[in-house]
């Protein structure tokens, strides 16, 4: 089966937003599940990350990724650690040949380049990640490496919309105790509850740090489950894991 991956006009390399269509993973994972960490077959995890590699026209050695841990940390990727897999949220690079790649099942996938410099960067922002600084560590990392801030480009892939993502007071709080203008990022929802703007926020994230552009390509990860896999709609339906979709990019 072909796979169904959406880009970006914003990024001037090859990548891809990988959606769950075209891979060989089964049941509450069924289609391209890139999870190393769910408890899916590992086998069929490695085969559907192979279909992602080819697809990048790299090999899955090079294709570099991280544990996840929903924090600001970015794994500088060369030839020698691109097999490593260190705690962390974002990658960064400026080696040719090399791929970056992080998963979301809801969170935000966001891909960097500055074609210029040859530099790339991939960051894993779900919510904690874009207050907790994700985005400006990222750009600031590929700074580092060569990249000019006016030049960098960015897009968010499919994440989890503010019609489905509902959250209770404290959650509001922690991003009013950071910044009060942040409360234009949530509306009114049932009760006491809320709607937060993740895709927004992550915008307002990247445009706030003055690169050249950023931008969102849509699609809702919650409500499309014939192409996305969803965090919070597993646990809603209480299913006992999930897939997870990888972005990836290649230098």
């Amino acid at each position: 089966m072909t796979l169904d991956v959406i880009t970006s006009d914003a990024l001037p390399l090859k990548h891809g937003f990988f959606c769950r269509v075209g891979g060989i993973s089964t049941g509450i994972y069924a289609g391209l599940n890139c999870g190393l960490g769910s408890d899916d077959a590992a086998d069929n995890v490695l085969h559907n990350r192979e279909l992602v590699a080819k697809h990048l026209g790299v090999t899955p050695q090079t294709l570099g990724g991280v544990h996840q841990i929903h924090s600001p940390l970015v794994h500088v990727v060369t030839p020698q650690t691109v097999t490593h897999r260190p705690q962390a949220d974002a990658l960064v690079t400026n080696q040719t040949g090399l791929a970056l790649g992080v998963l979301a099942a809801d969170c935000a996938p966001i891909l960097f380049a500055d074609a210029n410099a040859g530099v790339i960067g991939a960051a894993h922002s779900g919510w904690k990640g874009a207050v907790g600084g994700v985005i400006q560590s990222t750009i600031t990392e590929m700074i580092k490496l060569g990249a000019a801030r006016e030049n960098i480009t960015a897009a968010i892939g499919p994440c989890i919309s503010q019609a489905s993502y509902e959250v209770g007071p404290e959650f509001l709080n922690q991003f009013v105790a950071e910044n009060t203008d942040f409360t234009r990022f949530f509306t009114n929802g049932t009760d006491d509850r809320y709607l937060f703007d993740l895709p927004s926020f992550c915008l307002h994230q990247l445009r706030s740090e003055d690169i050249a552009h950023a931008e969102w390509v849509g699609h809702c990860t919650y409500t499309d489950e014939s192409r996305f896999y969803s965090y919070r709609r597993t646990t809603h339906r209480k299913e006992s894991d999930y897939g997870r979709m990888i972005s990836a990019i290649v230098l």
